[in-house]
């Protein structure tokens, strides 16, 4: 499938787990793929290589999406035009509510929220008539998850900057969307003990956690014409939980 031929693509976030899958998975449907990451350097040269074979004109770059970093910008502006934005960089966390502090909550919203605030509007002048952005949420902001109320926080103003920006950006011709996933297997379990992995593998319809290449599959899917008219929307990949 090469329905992204000639388009443009920038992850955040885009190096490690799910979405190292979503650059991989842009970049096989011919996309130019910019992802970018934070820093791990070693993990962003092997995105690089297997980029690298889908084609010439792929690049990582290393930029913060939690303060004003001009990198990520730049690279944008060097690649003309950008025709899907998919906005994953973020961080998890584990607390209990009465020990999280000022400075911890601060940082968990910048980088899961304002960071998609700062990239989609630094983007912006470049998205074109059919252009797509795809915010990654997560399925605990729609059902809550003891622990997890900052990063629930953050990823339920992800749903609202989705409907929000739909609407706005709708006349341009550019929709923007949601995936919102459950726990993937790949990712860092941030303090929870195994045991509870454990129930939230019993808890899903297939009995085990979603793969970073499932998660993809649907980002791939709302950033193709085969979603020409769905905008707005949140998908929520988890399983059945």
């Amino acid at each position: 499938m090469r329905q992204l031929a000639g388009r443009t693509a920038v992850v955040t976030g885009g190096t490690r787990g799910i979405g190292r899958a979503i650059s991989l998975a842009l970049a096989g449907a011919g996309a130019t793929v910019l992802a970018g990451y934070r820093v791990d350097d070693e993990a962003a040269a092997e995105t690089e290589r297997l980029l690298k074979e889908h084609g010439d004109g792929h690049r990582t770059v290393r930029a913060d999406v939690t303060g004003p970093d001009p990198a990520l910008a730049a690279a944008c502006e060097e690649m003309g035009q950008v025709h899907i934005l998919v906005n994953n960089a973020g961080i998890d966390a584990a607390a209990l509510f009465d020990e999280v502090s000022t400075s911890e909550w601060q940082e968990v919203l910048d980088a899961n929220l304002a960071g998609a605030y700062r990239v989609t509007q630094a983007v912006l002048p470049l998205l074109g008539e059919g252009a797509s952005v795809v915010n990654v949420g997560a399925a605990v902001a729609l059902r809550g998850l003891a622990t997890r109320t900052h990063y629930g926080a953050a990823k339920a103003g992800i749903v609202g900057f989705t409907r929000a920006l739909a609407k706005e950006l709708g006349p341009m011709g550019v929709r923007v969307n949601a995936v919102a996933p459950g726990v993937v297997e790949t990712e860092p379990q941030a303090g929870l003990p195994e045991q509870i992995y454990d129930r939230l593998r019993a808890a899903t319809a297939f009995n085990r956690l979603a793969t970073p290449a499932e998660i993809a599959g649907v980002v791939l899917f709302l950033a193709s014409p085969l979603a020409g008219y769905v905008t707005g929307s949140v998908v929520t990949v988890d399983g059945g939980i």
